[in-house]
């Protein structure tokens, strides 16, 4: 692998307009065009201007073309990469004259023009944070701890070990620590490896990475790292919010249908529902709805405290009339319950959201002050899945998060039932084939409404020759699991074909198969001289995990540590080598979703994805340049607003 430089323009005022996720997207852009016409010219650009989501909203392909036709006599003049990207600046500053002259409402991916003021509070406590889990780290330990009154962070951030460390923290596993690179110098390449695990490994624990590239870690640009930093410490202190991890939860609700409610709401608003629920009880006559103004005053505080630790409880919190001073004495109740201090009194009386959430979320690890007994308990226990599902319901609910659509899911069984977010993520594979006027955006009340929409997928989906038959709207808005994931299974697999088909310079434009890709498979280990095959992707064999280190070998050579794999024969030694494997596929430029246990049981499925994902990278890298091996780390790719376009592009873009 060459050493990695990111997407360089000479121009060096030119290069600082752009991050380097937007500089990578533009440039597959450009190459895509080039691809297709063999050069680029400005009239070849409005149709491809008219697809981002920057401009779509603000002007057709006829004012595109009479914007860069202002700029140009002659719009069949060649342009190189630059001048795309000069085109690209003109019109957005039309756009801004447009819109009323503010570029935050096109570009929700930060760009390096804007002042990003830094969170000092938060800093300091996320430093805090990072200090006492990984003080004891074997190679961090010298690095520790941290100063959070200097830019230490930031510099520790930048060969990407740190916050691999740290995700493992929020979600112990997820990273196999032999692939993360360690040397006390590491050289680009290696650092870059390092970035890409920790954003395919983020983006696997649930993080939304979309205007994160590796070259933005590499350069320790503050207020990304602190952004996503805040969302793996998030991850973690809100884990226990769900009802397999706390079933005593159930008590927050009276019946089964208000457990399937709870069963949807994402962790913040079940904690609010939890501090509501104690602050009810103790005769707080007000609502928490936010983590911000609402705890400013610090009332909230000492009447949740009061509820919880009444024995540390004292009447002088709730009759001083500082705010600052009461902040102060909550703080100091808490310690009393052991909660580690994410903020300071000055915090709470700012309403600082993301610090007070993590304070609320360490209480309720702490003392939930819930029963271990509950009428309700059964209903919990009657929507435990079966592991397999699950562990779907997962994979699903983590890719379509990926993809960066509007709506985030927290459980994929009960978000997709009104048919909304699965029009949104068929909008981002495949642009155009949504009717919104004929759609029914949340909350949506009426029954038939979520049938309209989910009878409008249903369509997309046979249109796009899916496997549906028997199968209508209702059953959707029904909650049937096993049509659900057969559905998304179906979506994810033509989304991953219609990838590796728009690779031309492999598919030639022709469709790709599942035989296609084992046979891509099996011929990459014979050639690198291996003698590992794979008949399926059920085959038992594969659990062992040899096959897939062999093709990572033989897709890059130098990835694989042959001296840290087992020969797999104990389950012991065969999770250590499917763990092994998802990280070291992480680290190429993988964006996978499986588990150990996928590769362990084989689980056809996701052996398919994995295999595709491997392939892809290594079919992107021997067709594109230098400049563009890079791209091959998003294979959802990115859209230079900050989400995902084009992951497939529609049926369209191939004639």
């Amino acid at each position: 692998m060459s050493s990695y430089q990111g997407v360089i323009v000479s121009d060096p005022w030119l290069q600082s307009q752009f991050t380097q996720v937007e500089l990578r997207t533009l440039k597959s852009k450009f190459i895509n065009v080039r691809t297709q016409h063999g050069r680029v010219t400005l009239g070849d650009l409005p149709p491809v201007f008219s697809k981002l989501k920057a401009f779509t909203e603000m002007f057709n392909e006829d004012e595109i073309k009479t914007v860069l036709g202002e700029s140009s006599s002659d719009m069949g003049e060649e342009i190189d990469f630059e001048g795309f990207l000069r085109a690209y600046l003109n019109l957005q500053t039309h756009a801004i004259e447009k819109s009323g002259g503010t570029k935050s409402s096109f570009l929700k991916a930060t760009t390096t023009t804007f002042h990003h003021a830094i969170n000092e509070s938060e800093k300091a406590s996320y430093v805090a944070h990072i200090n006492n889990y990984l003080a004891e780290d074997k190679f961090l330990k010298d690095f520790l701890p941290i100063d959070p009154a200097t830019d230490a962070l930031f510099d520790l951030a930048k060969n990407g070990v740190l916050l691999c460390k740290l995700i493992n923290v929020a979600v112990p596993g997820t990273i196999d620590e032999r692939a993360i690179n360690t040397k006390k110098v590491l050289n680009p390449w290696e650092r870059n490896e390092n970035h890409t695990l920790c954003l395919n490994s983020a983006k696997a624990i649930g993080c939304t990475v979309v205007n994160i590239g590796t070259q933005d870690l590499a350069e320790g640009r503050p207020h990304l790292i602190l952004g996503l930093i805040s969302q793996i410490i998030k991850i973690q202190v809100l884990a226990d919010l769900n009802l397999k991890k706390t079933p005593q939860l159930v008590e927050l609700v009276d019946d089964s249908q208000d457990v399937e409610e709870l069963l949807s709401l994402a962790p913040e608003k079940v904690l609010l529902k939890w501090m509501n629920f104690h602050l009810k009880k103790v005769g707080y006559e007000k609502q928490v709805t936010n983590f911000s103004t609402d705890l400013k005053d610090g009332e909230a505080y000492a009447y949740l405290l009061n509820a919880l630790a009444p024995e540390h409880s004292t009447p002088s919190t709730l009759d001083t009339s500082d705010p600052t001073e009461r902040a102060n004495m909550v703080l100091q109740q808490a310690e009393k319950l052991e909660c580690k201090r994410f903020l300071t009194p000055k915090d709470i009386v700012e309403g600082s959201p993301n610090l007070n959430l993590a304070f609320v979320a360490q209480i309720f690890h702490n003392r939930n002050g819930l029963s271990t007994e509950s009428k309700n308990m059964s209903h919990a226990e009657m929507m435990s899945d079966d592991v397999e599902t699950s562990r779907e319901e997962r994979c699903f609910r983590l890719w379509i998060n990926s993809l960066g659509i509007s709506t985030y899911v927290n459980n994929l069984f009960e978000d997709v039932r009104n048919g909304w977010v699965m029009l949104e993520v068929l909008d981002k594979l495949f642009p155009g084939t949504v009717n919104w006027k004929q759609a029914n955006k949340p909350p949506i009340k009426m029954p038939f409404k979520k049938v309209e929409n989910c009878n409008q997928v249903i369509n997309i989906g046979k249109d796009l020759n899916f496997s549906l038959v028997n199968v209508a709207g209702n059953d959707v808005v029904a909650g049937n699991k096993k049509l659900i994931v057969a559905f998304l299974w179906q979506l994810m697999r033509f989304s991953m074909l219609q990838l590796l088909k728009n690779l031309r310079s492999y598919s030639h434009g022709k469709e790709i198969t599942d035989a296609d890709i084992l046979n891509w498979a099996n011929n990459k280990v014979k050639k690198s001289g291996r003698t590992t095959q794979m008949e399926s992707f059920k085959d038992k064999s594969l659990s062992n995990g040899v096959f897939f280190l062999e093709l990572l070998t033989a897709v890059e050579p130098r990835v694989v540590d042959w001296n840290l794999v087992i020969k797999g024969e104990t389950d012991e030694d065969k999770k250590s080598n499917a763990t092994y494997i998802i990280s070291v596929a992480r680290k190429i430029g993988c964006s996978i979703f499986l588990l150990p246990e996928d590769v362990i049981e084989v689980n056809q499925k996701m052996i398919l994805t994995l295999t595709a994902s491997i392939m892809y990278f290594c079919l992107q890298q021997q067709g594109e340049g230098p400049d563009d091996s890079d791209l091959a780390s998003e294979v959802s790719r990115l859209s230079v607003d900050g989400s995902v376009s084009d992951a497939a592009p529609s049926p369209q873009a191939e004639d």
